[in-house]
């Protein structure tokens, strides 16, 4: 029972220190990986760079403890970042405070989800994402989340679009009006790091080789140079007035959400007293508001990309000041300072006394020093219900990823994996992991073959991980200063490249041509519904609901004859001839509601299109389960067949199907001498009397007969 509750004792069994070291040694050599690897998904997430660390705190630790792989290494992951962005963009900017609370608390929706399924023994839930869709739904999920990448190695700034390939044609066009240079540099040397230290050696932690090498080269070099000056500094008219528009357009915003948040409490209060004339006057005013605040958002939008596209020069004044002109219009006399200026837009109004000049690179910046404080996240009714379907998407999503790592794994090791304990584990980490500031997280693949690889024998070497983790967080942040952004967007597109995996469609439609067809659609889909993620998945899963229900309304019927085998096979499928007499009519699922009158309308077919038939016998070793439709619908049948002078019998009845005709007394209505327990016996019973008195010369189903 504790072994149950505390999966982690078994560890311990026959634990030696060689298996402690090796532990320890796979686990620092994770942690190497993990670290610049959680900083590039937070941000993918749309969280502050540092909240990847906290997201490899707690959730690597609690998931190797209460999970059921020794090997599995949690923490956040590249699509359950890209589907928690997606979630979270309709309610907050994405690295606001109220952003960064709303992740928080789908950490701990996802971890409720998945520890509930795995208390409740439901892990087989996970089966209604077939793999067609999950093919699909990775590869596109793994191109948006490369592409989306694109600004930063860049050194673009562009606004997201309603959909993410518009998205992408603006930074294309940013690109081609403006691109950093020695930004896309820094991003193409962290790429050229990473892939030629893998091809000399796999076990080089290159990611930590390539961060090291290019966070010393931006310190050095000075990669990052902004400035903060007054707006008077700009020597240039239309960025006055840009900025002025943008502030109030901004500020207009604020104002209104203000009084929106006013409205909101009324139209509560009118429906609770249920005063209809009152709630038609606050939701007229809402919509007005609606609109006003729409309106401003554009302004605001259309202001920021004006500013976003102007570069300036900069130049010493008279006074020794830094000042900056348009490019191209410094006045004769001044000394350009050779770099290219531009002015950082947020989302925020832009403080004139203070603004921010961006001269060089973009880099992570300041990192908080120490462990984050624990506590439990605030509880928003309104927010679970909005994001209880992307919880629900996000827990599946994420459990499947980590057990088909873990079942990988399992294979490898011979080790016995429990994929309900395992979801209590990812459920635990989850929800354990957002009391310490975690954003969702889940198994990665990288970083598990990476501690498979480095000899991890136990869960032990994730409890070292997550110590290094703590050790980086207390001691080793100021370094991370000067890491590039451009370097983190490189570590991203190299970890998802893994992902696409084009054979994978092939493979689906080799295996049925409908199954192809899902993964395409889902994959095509994901991409146009784009940052809408959830909506990709779900037509693949309607659409797989939908060829399940219909292979299920309208399964297989074969009519069987002689082979050269001497076997009955399907005459359809392999061109034999049938008899004229006996129709032995083959049917391969369970008979329910949904296909019984299928059933019905095949034997009546043959009934009708064949004029000399004697005899049908309907082999039952594809039936494996029958209710009360299809027991009614066989009665039908029975009756059928026997009032145009026919006779009918079964074959090859199982267990579960013979209870339910004993139970309704179906079996005395058909007699036991029509029921018999193979096709050959069933044969020999009824073949002589149903070719009495005919002209067939030679019978297919006692000879090899093909079609002509």
């Amino acid at each position: 029972m504790l072994t149950k509750i505390f999966p982690f004792i078994g560890w311990f069994k026959g634990y030696d220190a060689a298996k402690l070291r090796a532990d320890a040694i796979s686990g620092l050599t994770v942690a190497l990986v993990l670290i610049p690897q959680s900083m590039a998904y937070a941000q993918l997430a749309g969280m502050p760079a540092y909240y990847g660390l906290y997201a490899s705190f707690l959730p690597p630790l609690i998931a190797a403890l209460f999970g059921s792989s020794r090997q599995l290494a949690t923490g956040p992951v590249a699509v359950v970042s890209l589907m928690t962005a997606a979630s979270l963009e309709p309610l907050a900017t994405a690295g606001s405070e109220g952003y960064i609370a709303y992740a928080i608390l789908l950490a701990l929706m996802v971890g409720l989800f998945q520890f509930s399924l795995g208390v409740l023994r439901l892990g087989l839930v996970v089966n209604f994402l077939s793999h067609p869709v999950v093919n699909g739904f990775t590869n596109a999920a793994a191109i948006i989340i490369a592409s989306s990448q694109l600004s930063k190695m860049f050194g673009v700034y562009v606004d997201k679009a309603a959909h993410h390939y518009e998205t992408i044609m603006r930074v294309v066009e940013s690109a081609f009006h403006y691109t950093h240079w020695p930004t896309l540099a820094m991003g193409a040397l962290a790429f050229a790091i990473m892939i030629v230290l893998k091809r000399i050696n796999p076990r080089i932690p290159n990611v930590l080789v390539a961060v090291v090498i290019t966070t010393l080269l931006s310190w050095a070099t000075g990669f990052n140079h902004d400035a903060k000056v007054s707006l008077d500094a700009v020597m240039y008219e239309p960025a006055h007035q840009a900025v002025v528009s943008f502030n109030s357009a901004v500020q207009g915003v604020d104002e209104l959400a203000a009084e929106r948040t006013g409205l909101t409490k009324q139209l509560e209060a009118a429906k609770e007293a249920d005063d209809t004339v009152a709630m038609l006057d606050v939701q007229h005013d809402l919509s007005v508001l609606g609109v006003r605040i729409a309106r401003l958002k554009h302004e605001a939008s259309e202001s920021r990309a004006a500013l976003r596209e102007m570069l300036f020069t900069g130049a010493n004044g008279v006074d020794g000041n830094l000042e900056f002109y348009a490019q191209g219009g410094v006045p004769a006399g001044m000394e350009p300072d050779g770099r290219t200026w531009r002015i950082k837009v947020g989302n925020k109004a832009l403080d004139t006394a203070s603004l921010r000049m961006m001269g060089g690179g973009a880099v992570v910046g300041t990192v908080p020093s120490g462990i984050p404080s624990i506590t439990v996240p605030d509880i928003d009714l309104k927010v679970l219900l909005h994001l209880l379907p992307y919880a629900a998407i996000i827990s599946l999503l994420g459990f499947m990823e980590a057990i088909s790592i873990a079942k990988a794994m399992a294979a490898k090791t011979g080790q016995r994996l429990d994929p309900n304990q395992e979801l209590i584990g990812q459920g635990l980490a989850n929800m354990i992991g957002a009391c310490g500031k975690s954003y969702p997280a889940s198994g990665s693949f990288s970083r598990s073959a990476v501690n498979l690889q480095a000899g991890a024998v136990t869960g032990m070497s994730s409890v070292f991980t997550s110590l290094m983790v703590v050790v980086v967080l207390l001691f080793f942040t100021p370094l991370l200063y000067h890491l590039p952004q451009a370097v983190l967007a490189a570590v991203i597109m190299m970890a998802v490249i893994g992902l696409i995996n084009a054979s994978g469609f092939i493979h689906a439609w080799k295996a049925q041509w409908y199954d192809g067809a899902i993964s395409i659609i889902s994959f095509v889909c994901t991409l146009a519904f784009a940052p809408h993620l959830d909506k990709g998945i779900m037509v693949g899963v309607a659409l797989s609901l939908g060829v399940f229900l219909y292979k299920s309304m309208r399964p297989r019927v074969a009519s069987l004859s002689r082979s050269e085998d001497d076997s009955l096979r399907d005459a359809g499928v392999h061109g034999l001839k049938e008899c004229e007499h006996i129709a032995v009519v083959r049917f391969d699922g369970p008979l329910f509601f949904a296909n019984a009158s299928f059933l019905e309308d095949q034997i009546t077919d043959r009934m009708m299109n064949m004029p000399k038939l004697r005899q049908i016998i309907i082999v039952a070793n594809g039936i494996n389960d029958m209710d009360a439709s299809g027991e009614e619908a066989l009665s039908l049948i029975v009756d059928r067949v026997r009032s145009n002078g026919m006779g009918i019998c079964l074959a090859g009845v199982n267990e579960a199907v013979m209870a339910v005709l004993e139970r309704t007394h179906l079996l005395e209505k058909i007699g036991r001498e029509n029921v018999f327990v193979t096709m050959e016996s069933a044969l020999c019973a009824t073949h002589e009397k149903a070719h009495r008195e005919g002209q067939e010369e030679s019978c297919p189903l006692t000879t090899f007969c093909r079609l002509a």
